[in-house]
């Protein structure tokens, strides 16, 4: 492996690993959301507290964190290949935080930020797939998953370069994977739909009173 690549991985790595979910539950004085619902530290899962602000803040944060990872590595290389080395190392981060002990999130949000730094286009029509699928189906999972599959063939018929088309091939595979529990919660009518409540632990880090929900994506 080139020490180029191997540079970009852990600088998206780096940024990546950025925990936006537990960063804004704290400005908000939220409960750690590793404690409660599906116990993924991501924007579904915070804006199962019904705050809205510290949600947002998170999808921004971890969308932001994949951009910026790709857009910085673009600006000073110049090389596709290493801006998508970039961007992987970015969704990595947040999948297997260096700062949570190397959990994460399943990394929705920071795989379309990657997306729409690499091609706006690109990243918009998987933004409007998922958003049309959430909508009708009121499942968040189901709309990663319809969206990660249909994004690699997006991107070959958008004529990206094959490190990029290789990328968004890699990043839904691991989605996909990410996804298995929500995957077996669809098939047996389980699976949480956007906007339910789980309960909440209380912002000392108890556990929660009820069982928690199960998984969705974040």
């Amino acid at each position: 492996m080139s020490w180029h690549i191997l540079f970009a991985l852990l600088f998206g790595y780096a940024l990546g690993s950025v925990p936006f979910a537990l960063i804004a539950s704290k400005l908000f004085g939220l409960p750690d959301p590793r404690t409660f619902g599906s116990k993924n530290p991501g924007a579904t899962n915070v804006l199962r507290t019904g705050h809205k602000g510290a949600a947002l803040l998170t999808l921004i944060g971890d969308a932001g964190k994949g951009a910026a990872a790709v857009l910085i590595a673009q600006a000073v290389t110049q090389s596709p290949a290493l801006a998508a080395a970039a961007g992987l190392g970015a969704f990595l981060g947040h999948v297997f935080s260096f700062f949570l002990r190397f959990q994460g999130g399943k990394g929705v949000a920071t795989a379309l930020g990657v997306l729409l730094a690499i091609q706006p286009l690109l990243g918009l029509i998987a933004a409007l797939i998922w958003l049309t699928v959430a909508a009708v189906s009121r499942y968040s999972s189901l709309a990663a998953l319809i969206a990660a599959l249909l994004t690699p063939p997006l991107a070959w018929l958008l004529n990206r370069t094959p490190a990029e088309v290789a990328l968004v091939t890699v990043l839904a595979a691991i989605l996909i994977a990410r996804h298995h529990q929500n995957i077996r919660n669809l098939l047996q009518g389980t699976e949480s739909k956007i906007g339910a409540k789980a309960a909440t632990a209380s912002a000392d880090g108890s556990s929660p009173d009820n069982p928690a929900s199960p998984e969705n994506p974040t």
